[in-house]
């Protein structure tokens, strides 16, 4: 009896690579974290460096190659060869917009195909504007909105939703707590929801644009791949090239007559003769299992017919172009790009401002994995092209003095991992006190919340007596009054997490070159923080007093 092996169709390989690197990007996101361990033990920031867009426009931005970013090389090394297939067979957002597409119905005349050269335009926009470091990579990058969004907003919002029903039962009805109840609560927080609850401010700017992507969907299958993916169009142009090639290059008379070659085909890779265009094909290979005649293969050979023409034009490079080299110049125009809020301070190692706007993506991989939620998302104080990268925020959370994760995570080295006891040194801002809200200022009552939660050895919150009359009994009191060691200061912002009073903090942390020189130790700086602080044209790593 002869046995044969049953045949397994293509599109059956294809969903299980995706499911599989699908799993892989979600077991990845819930490990970039932090568990308490202080280290990120996985590869937690690979889908970035596997990016050519990413290296792409932080190579042009920060005019040297970085080598942290060598996996994207690999990427179009094998797109040279196999073509568009990390589209089809890798990319996690692709695989989601996949899945949406089952659900979701369509209009049913698809839109002009005037609109595949979008993609292109953008490309060439972002890589230009990168040049005059003009990082716009966070509004377009599709790793950047998938994982921002899933990290500021869907995450965040899913742990409350799922943890909400446990918290209302302990509350009103503690003596439900069973067996049952306490496992499954147990095996969602160690598997399924992140190891603490986050907040984010401007959270729904970034679900927003995340969901744009999915909506697109109604309009047609995968649009955002088609039509509007700089990603993609990177990758295209390389496809365009490559080894591996579809036989015959066009569509049978029998698909022209039941016109299924723009109907059926996800990614829409044929022009209105039936051509194939390489670019835009992402190798599903649904056509190999539909074909009624198993026309079509996927070969090496070099293919008799001549593929469709290349989709971009002159005048679309040249727009972009133009494009790419106006956005710099509409960007430094704000008043944002020159005066910085002077409270705007960037993580620990981050690099100076100029070239920490380069190299950052806006991945939010930083913000995820703050332990103490303090890193937050900016919108538009830094300008234009500064939205979405990262700032901490003092009143919300801290800085971990033995925390380097927020390094650790960056794909691109905008925030340098230090190691711990530079980075112990390394000075983010200054603390500075109002006395309009400082309690000791404005009451006869000593407070020193500041000065017990400073982390360094050597207090940088110390305490000057001063004798002053207590208003109501008129007798003289010794009120402990703090003030800052500068030398000692790194701007940790744990002092200005922990002040008791209610709103603002009595302290703030104040980036150190926004601080005039006659600003110093106890002053006031409620007329300082209201004014933006003067330009800074420097392009060089941000250093302490110590030489870090």
């Amino acid at each position: 009896m002869n046995f044969r092996l049953p045949h397994i169709p293509w599109k059956w390989w294809r969903r299980a690579a995706q499911l599989i690197c699908l799993f892989i990007f979600l077991w990845l996101f819930r490990k970039t974290e932090s568990d308490g361990s202080g280290s990120i033990a996985y590869g937690a920031n690979i889908l970035f460096r596997l990016d050519p867009l990413v290296a792409a426009s932080a190579v042009l931005a920060g005019a040297k190659f970085i080598a942290v970013l060598w996996p994207a090389l690999v990427t179009l090394a094998l797109t040279l060869v196999l073509g568009r297939f990390f589209c089809g067979w890798v990319c996690p957002l692709g695989t989601l917009l996949d899945g949406a597409s089952r659900v979701i119905s369509r209009n049913a005349s698809p839109p002009s195909r005037h609109w595949r050269t979008v993609k292109y335009f953008l490309l060439g926009v972002v890589l230009v504007s990168a040049v005059f470091s003009c990082q716009v990579i966070g509004y377009l990058d599709p790793f950047s909105i998938l994982v921002r969004g899933m990290a500021v907003a869907v995450d965040p919002w899913m742990n409350r939703a799922v943890t909400a029903p446990f918290t209302l039962l302990y509350q009103h009805a503690p003596e439900s707590v069973s067996n049952i109840t306490e496992p499954i609560y147990a095996f969602l927080k160690t598997r399924l929801l992140p190891f603490q609850q986050n907040s984010f401010v401007f959270s729904i700017v970034s679900f927003a644009i995340l969901v744009a992507v999915f909506a697109l969907e109604f309009v047609e299958r995968r649009f955002w791949c088609r039509n509007l993916c700089p990603a993609g169009a990177l990758l295209g142009i390389f496809a365009h090239f490559s080894l591996l090639r579809r036989f015959p290059a066009r569509a049978c008379g029998r698909c022209k007559a039941e016109t299924t070659y723009n109907t059926r085909c996800r990614m829409g890779a044929f022009d209105e003769q039936g051509r194939l265009q390489p670019e835009s094909c992402n190798l599903c290979l649904d056509c190999l299992d539909e074909c009624p005649v198993n026309l079509p293969k996927f070969t090496f050979d070099k293919p008799k017919t001549a593929p469709a023409p290349f989709e971009p034009s002159r005048r679309l490079f040249l727009g972009s172009v133009v494009t790419g080299m106006a956005l710099p110049l509409v960007s430094k125009a704000l008043p944002a790009a020159h005066r910085l809020p002077p409270d705007l301070v960037r993580p620990p190692g981050a690099l100076h401002e100029p070239d920490f706007l380069d190299l950052c993506v806006r991945c939010a991989e930083c913000m995820k994995v703050c332990p103490t939620n303090a890193l937050q998302p900016v919108l538009f104080e830094a300008g234009l092209d500064g939205a979405f990268s990262p700032r901490f925020m003092g009143r919300i959370g801290y800085c971990e003095y033995n925390c380097t994760l927020c390094a650790q995570v960056c794909p691109t080295g905008a925030i340098a991992l230090l190691p711990l006891a530079e980075k112990q040194k390394f000075i983010m801002a200054r603390a500075v006190f109002d006395k309009k809200l400082c309690i000791p200022f404005i009451k006869p009552e000593s407070c020193i919340t500041c000065e017990e939660h400073c982390p360094l050895p050597e207090k940088a919150i110390r305490f000057k007596d001063v004798e002053v009359a207590h208003p109501v009994t008129k007798q003289r009191v010794i009120v402990k009054r703090p003030y800052i060691v500068w030398s000692l200061c790194i701007g940790c912002g744990i002092c200005e997490t922990k002040c008791p009073i209610e709103g603002v903090s009595a302290v703030r942390m104040i980036r150190e070159e926004a601080i005039p020189p006659a600003v110093r130790n106890d002053a006031e700086i409620m007329d300082m923080v209201s004014q933006p602080s003067p330009p800074s044209h420097e392009s060089k790593p941000r250093s302490n007093s110590a030489g870090y």
